[in-house]
């Protein structure tokens, strides 16, 4: 068939219109690629050729104040796959299951995920089992198997806390991740943490790196470190004297302050009960979330007689009584229709003074109704009641509780007096009391004594900072003696300590429950100063709801306050105040290694004295360290490990315990892992078992004491 030219020409047209349709398809389709799609398919392929990881930063160290590493980074590690490169999902499972502690179908399910390019198998695990699977690798590459093909070990950061349960509240905690979940670690987690790095490398289609790819490497910012004004060693001699206070008065709680009167600075800081660091009880919430909080500063209770302090150095200040002034006592006094009983028998005729050591509560009625409520408002406000402290970075601090000065009635002002209708958190009351013998100067308490960035430079210092001057340097002086003539000849006696002149004053304050004041439940308390004439120790125990017969603060807590005084003068070389050659000092001895009792032989060769944290036979840590200079009798702070073997069937010998006090029973039975039950007081004359029996670990022993 012979074509025409218009035939030809139509179908030119037609072919030419294709094309030109084709054309603008491709067109369109490439414009829609490359202008609308573009960026986005540029990301997409750049992440198909390319893998980037993130670099985690060291988490910076918190230090004591001398040094001494309370929490530190160790090298943890983090098992992956990619699973692209898994030849066998199933065999791979069976090998890294009994490893890692991971059931095999999570780890199936995982390693044949295809549309990932890796996975997280298992993090924070330690190098001993990192070492294993490297183990596991390089045997299943020389045999050539590839079941391990697919997996990595990268390294990160565990959180790691030498000290166990030190300070606990203080520290807080931190999650998987490194970030900040309580306590300090929450609220310096922006200098800690320190700012991650990250690493970009080209892979191939099955993830693997290219021999030839470029790569990008920013490197991380390390965290910065935290040095406080914590002490280890003064913070560990708290903790045991909490831990005694609450085993031997089966109390509910028991907390502990310990502060430079003169600076502000918080030497320890304790709550009991505790728990450990390294072991947290994660899968109990509440048990965590209760042992997280750091009732020293969330917490406000009602003082009761250590109170008087306060009320004692606004009176005075005022002008509105004598040292010397009378006073009469016939055990109660009634204010606006209501009776307001004494904590005991009549005191008949007293002065000021003695009213102070008698902790008589009509003296005190007296002294908040003369004061009256602008002027006691007025005072207490100067010693900083009513709101909190200022203390920087510890979380949750309360205000306490203060009854509106408008709605304040002459009854409430009467009680106020002596401790009661009002309510403060511990470091609110050791701050106020110490405002009371440093001079009359109110200072914010501060923990935190510096901050360094990753390269160590300083960036932050704590500091004192005066807020207020509640009292005059002379009434500061005058309190200074009152007080210690309450320990001295009043019902701080508990509190003395041989060869030193301390003041405090005892407490023992209501509980109530279900909104009514329990007739059997207290909270006993106490505080204590040292030396008397240029305090450079504050202490507070406060021992909660005891459960022996005399709950009173001068049995529960001043016994435990004196253990603390007496070992942080000593370990702060402040020489008893006694006549005679000054003390010499003498050279620390290295007991690190040596069993308990060959340590304590070196220790009492140098001329020092010791008490030890934890329970067994061998010294595992000293403070301070070996080469160090004490003075003569000054005390230090071994840290031992339990030698027997709690979970088998080995026995321990019972301890002959007759002729020893509660507290150095109970302190001989613990060192052998052994708990105490108390029938009496005063020396032991009896044990159940008797000395030298052998009998289970944790066992307990009944010992009998009368007194001497």
């Amino acid at each position: 068939m012979v074509l025409t030219g218009p035939v030809i020409r139509r179908r030119l047209a037609l072919l030419m219109t294709a094309f030109l349709a084709l054309f603008l398809l491709l067109s369109a389709r490439l414009f829609q690629l490359q202008i609308l799609q573009g960026e986005e398919l540029q990301l997409r392929a750049q992440s198909q050729w390319t893998s980037e990881s993130s670099i985690r930063p060291t988490r910076g160290r918190i230090l004591d104040r001398n040094g001494a590493v309370l929490a530190q980074s160790a090298t943890a590690y983090t098992l992956s796959v990619s699973p692209r490169q898994v030849k066998d999902a199933g065999e791979l499972a069976r090998v890294l299951s009994p490893v890692i502690d991971v059931p095999e179908e999570t780890i199936i399910k995982r390693a044949s995920d295809r549309t990932k390019g890796g996975t997280t198998l298992k993090r924070q695990l330690p190098r001993e089992t990192a070492q294993e699977i490297k183990a596991l690798m390089a045997r299943d590459r020389e045999s050539g198997a590839g079941a391990l093909d697919g997996i990595y070990l990268e390294e990160e950061s565990k959180r790691y806390y030498p000290m166990g349960e030190l300070a606990c509240q203080i520290l807080g905690l931190t999650t998987i991740d490194g970030v900040g979940q309580a306590g300090l670690e929450q609220s310096l987690d922006s200098y800690l943490s320190g700012k991650a790095g990250r690493v970009l490398e080209e892979i191939d289609g099955r993830g693997r790196e290219l021999s030839y790819s470029a790569s990008e490497y920013i490197p991380a910012v390390e965290g910065g470190s935290v040095t406080l004004t914590i002490d280890a060693s003064i913070q560990s001699f708290a903790e045991r004297a909490a831990r005694e206070a609450l085993s031997v008065n089966a109390a509910r709680a028991v907390r502990v302050l310990v502060m430079d009167p003169g600076t502000g600075e918080i030497l320890a800081m304790v709550n009991q009960p505790d728990y450990d660091l390294n072991n947290p009880p994660r899968d109990d919430v509440d048990t965590l979330t209760e042992r997280m909080r750091n009732r020293c500063v969330t917490d406000a209770y009602e003082p009761g007689s250590t109170f008087k302090i306060i009320t004692a150095s606004s009176a005075l200040d005022a002008g509105l009584v004598q040292v010397d002034e009378g006073f009469y006592c016939s055990g109660s006094v009634v204010v606006d229709g209501g009776r307001i009983r004494c904590w005991g028998d009549p005191h008949e005729a007293e002065t000021f003074a003695e009213a102070l050591q008698n902790s008589c509560n009509p003296v005190f009625v007296e002294m908040g109704l003369r004061l009256g409520v602008e002027r006691f408002y007025d005072y207490m406000e100067a010693f900083g009641l009513g709101k909190p402290t200022g203390v920087e970075h510890l979380p949750g601090e309360a205000g306490g509780i203060l009854i509106s000065e408008a709605n304040c009635k002459r009854v409430d002002i009467a009680r106020i007096g002596f401790g009661q209708s009002v309510a403060v958190t511990p470091l609110q009351l050791l701050t106020a009391a110490s405002a009371a013998v440093n001079g009359g100067r109110l200072l914010r308490p501060y923990i935190v004594k510096s901050i360094a960035d990753g390269s160590g430079e300083i960036i932050e210092r704590g500091e004192t900072v005066v807020r207020s001057n509640p009292i005059s340097p002379e009434t500061s002086a005058t309190m200074r003696a009152l007080l210690e003539g309450v320990v001295r000849d009043g019902g701080g006696k508990n509190a003395q300590v041989p060869g030193y002149r301390i003041g405090g004053k005892t407490g023992t304050a209501q509980v109530y429950v279900d909104g009514a004041v329990s007739s059997d439940k207290h909270i006993g308390s106490f505080v204590g100063f040292a030396p008397i004439d240029d305090p450079k120790v504050a202490v507070l125990v406060i021992v909660e709801e005891a459960d022996v017969p005399v709950d009173f603060g001068s049995v529960t807590a001043a016994p435990y306050a004196k253990q603390i005084l007496e070992q942080t003068l000593m370990y702060l070389g402040i020489a008893p105040e006694i006549e005679g050659e000054a003390p010499r000092e003498v050279e620390v001895p290295d007991v690190t290694g040596l069993t308990l009792s060959e340590a304590e032989a070196a220790v009492r060769e140098a001329g020092l004295d010791f008490v030890f944290d934890g329970t067994g036979g061998t010294v595992t840590g000293q403070l301070p360290a070996a080469g160090a200079e004490m003075t003569e009798g000054s005390l230090m702070m071994l840290y031992v490990e339990q030698l027997t073997d709690l979970s088998g069937n080995a026995r321990v010998a019972v301890p002959d315990v007759t002729g020893l006090s509660v507290l150095e029973a109970n302190r001989l039975l613990r060192s052998y892992g052994l708990k105490m039950e108390i029938e009496g007081g005063g020396l032991a004359v009896s044990q159940v078992p008797v000395a030298g029996e052998e009998i289970f670990p944790t066992a307990s022993v009944a010992v009998t004491f009368e007194p001497p």
